[in-house]
């Protein structure tokens, strides 16, 4: 991620949601999480490449 590599000094770092969800104003239409949510067929969850990469962030000391 640039701003690592720019010096940029960031303490924290979170998801905003670990699964797609229902938003109010746009249904399920935007979809963000971590997880992709197939709600077409039995909700079956897929991790995005952002879960791989979170993953990786969170194991590095990036201290």
């Amino acid at each position: 991620m640039p701003c690592f590599i720019d010096g940029c000094d960031i303490r924290l770092y979170f998801a905003w949601s670990l699964l797609d969800n229902f938003e109010w104003t746009t249904r399920y239409t935007k979809y963000f999480g971590l997880y992709y949510v197939d709600f077409d067929n039995d909700q079956v969850r897929s991790p995005k490449a952002l879960a791989f990469w979170f993953h990786k962030v969170l194991k590095e000391d990036n201290r």
